[in-house]
């Protein structure tokens, strides 16, 4: 984690040394963060990540890693391996093992027997329909099961039969007796157990039964002895049945859950559940796809952990609920890529220029920095040739008013190399412009010679000793603030039309014929850009932009 995480001062924080003070769980502080494996992590895990393991760190204290996995129809290994990696790759170093709810199944099963024999748990026939007519409303209170008072030798005859597999999925459930007239619903008698003929990544088919997720959770918090059961703000009114479960069992441990606002990103979604849409209906590519708010995709994408450990920490960590703007990301990508991106050019969309003052078949190399502020990053080997490439883009055969690029008989300045002067268009029969004949002033590397004005700076590279690459031009995945604001509409149908624009026959200069895998580059005057190594060959790299030089959304969009 990074120091500034674990420096930053908030309310949990505030809580945790009060704790300490007042000689809670013997000063100790453990902590967890506990994923679903029912989907990859995305940027609001993030966040969750960064507190946990923040924290553990900041105390001297302990975190671990567990799976809730209480609902194998909607779990996979490929989730959990996911997640594992991601966890690993943003800093996250957990104590011990992996842990697995799974792994406590057994006494999970016990303290349902126990809370049976206090009378406080009982098995319940009625439907999912009939319950919800019962369960009562926000305003109404709810209805005793009329199975509410089954003596207790008869409740656990049933839920042995259940775990034994003597009854049909759904005919029966194990819920908790707490109070059908409480206002907070999530007290009026929940679901413990339920009945799944599922087979479970972990446990096999040993088990037909498995707990719901708010009671294995503090169950599970318990068993590994966490302090501080950090949770997102949704979590709030399940806290009292959190406690209801540890202070009605033999737990060996009471942990503290304590709320915080969880993280939102405007033009974003972070539902496992239409993520998943996205990737099942072919919307992207996959979980890892760079347009995903998936830590996976921001990884392929270029994103680094210490670009995204910085953002969570200008988010910071509050009660107060909002969403954040995504240029606050992209902005905290700019930053730490600013200082440590390695430099290079790359030409998009090659428009060909013969030196015509250049003598044929010689070449000479060009040694250009690294990195313009970092001397230690050293430097790198331009060939400069009599036939170059520049951007199509920096050319205008009639150019507008101010215009800082190529026309004709105009000078430019190429990046660490001479000034040029456009001396003739050539077109093909369509009238397309194919050729720019130039000539350079040999007098002019590194200095501009009295009476030269070149009209501004462009990037470029050798014709013959560039390197042929495709680029994948990422935006933003949807072009509304709130795609899944208005539940009327599909959130779909906000999808940016122009979320990947693909560059083929991007040519990039010599020193990418083996790019680095491990940080982006600047391709200057154009944006961050990260080797994508699935999509490479030996013959051919593919690069994914990963931001922009600046953010021009906002502006664009108005």
């Amino acid at each position: 984690m990074s120091a500034e995480s674990r420096k930053a001062n908030n309310f949990i924080r505030n809580l945790i040394e009060e704790s300490i003070a007042s000689g809670q769980h013997q000063g100790k502080v453990v902590t967890r963060f506990p994923p679903e494996p029912n989907g990859y992590l995305h940027i609001g895990h993030a966040k969750s990540i960064c507190l946990n393991f923040g924290i553990a760190e900041t105390f001297g204290g302990d975190c671990t890693l567990r799976f809730d996995d209480t609902n194998p129809e909607k779990e996979s290994q490929e989730y959990i391996d996911a997640i594992t990696r991601d966890v690993k790759w943003l800093g996250g170093d957990w104590t011990g093992d992996v842990r697995y709810a799974s792994d406590y199944f057994d006494a999970i099963y016990d303290f349902a027997v126990e809370l049976i024999e206090k009378g406080l748990a009982y098995v319940c026939a009625l439907n999912a329909d009939e319950m919800a007519e019962y369960r009562g409303t926000l305003t109404e209170p709810g209805r005793n099961s009329p199975y509410r008072d089954r003596p207790v030798e008869e409740n656990l005859k049933l839920f042995r039969e259940m775990r034994d597999g003597k009854h049909e999925g759904g005919s029966l459930v194990l819920r908790a007796k707490i109070d059908m007239a409480s206002p907070n619903i999530n007290l009026r008698d929940p679901i413990l157990y339920r009945i799944r003929f599922a087979s479970h990544h972990q446990t096999g088919d040993k088990w037909c039964i498995y707990p719901m997720y708010d009671f294995t959770h503090p169950i599970s918090d318990a068993m590994e002895g966490i302090t501080h059961s950090l949770c997102t703000l949704e979590f709030e009114d399940h806290r009292p049945l959190y406690d209801w479960v540890i202070d009605n069992i033999s737990a060996p441990c009471k942990p503290r859950q304590i709320e915080f606002a969880r993280l939102n990103l405007n033009y974003t979604i972070t539902s496992k559940r239409k993520l998943k849409r996205l990737v099942d209906e072919g919307f992207v590519e996959s979980w890892d796809d760079p347009r995903m708010p998936t830590i996976s995709g921001m990884r392929r994408r270029g994103f680094t952990p210490q670009s995204i450990r910085n953002f969570c920490d200008m988010v910071g960590v509050s009660k107060a609920g909002g969403t954040v703007d995504l240029g606050m990301l992209e902005h905290a990508i700019r930053e730490d890529l600013n200082a440590r991106a390695p430099r290079a050019m790359c030409v998009m969309r090659p428009l060909k220029v013969t030196l015509t003052n250049y003598p044929e078949g010689q070449s000479e190399s060009l040694t250009l920095p690294v990195h313009p502020q970092d001397p230690d990053m050293g430097s790198r080997e331009a060939p400069w040739t009599r036939t170059l490439y520049i951007d199509r883009e920096d050319f205008a055969e009639e150019p507008p008013r101010k215009w800082k690029r190529l026309a004709p008989n105009q000078a430019v300045r190429l990046r660490g190399g001479y000034v040029m002067t456009c001396r003739e268009v050539v077109r093909d029969d369509s009238g397309e412009i194919v050729e720019l004949r130039c000539e350079y002033d040999p007098a002019t590397l590194g200095v501009n010679p009295e009476g030269y004005k070149p009209n501004g700076v462009i990037h470029w590279v050798s014709a013959d000793e560039s390197v042929d690459a495709d680029v994948y031009l990422y935006d933003r995945l949807f072009n509304h603030e709130a795609p899944d604001s208005d539940k009327s509409v599909d959130f779909v149908t906000h999808i940016n039309s122009e979320n990947l624009i693909v560059k083929t026959g991007a040519r990039v200069e010599k020193s990418l014929a083996q790019p680095r895998n491990d940080i982006p580059y600047q391709f200057e005057r154009e944006g961050y850009f990260f080797l994508d190594e699935a999509r490479s060959t030996a013959e051919k790299p593919v690069f994914n932009r990963t931001v922009t030089l600046r953010d021009s959304w906002a502006k664009a969009q108005k």
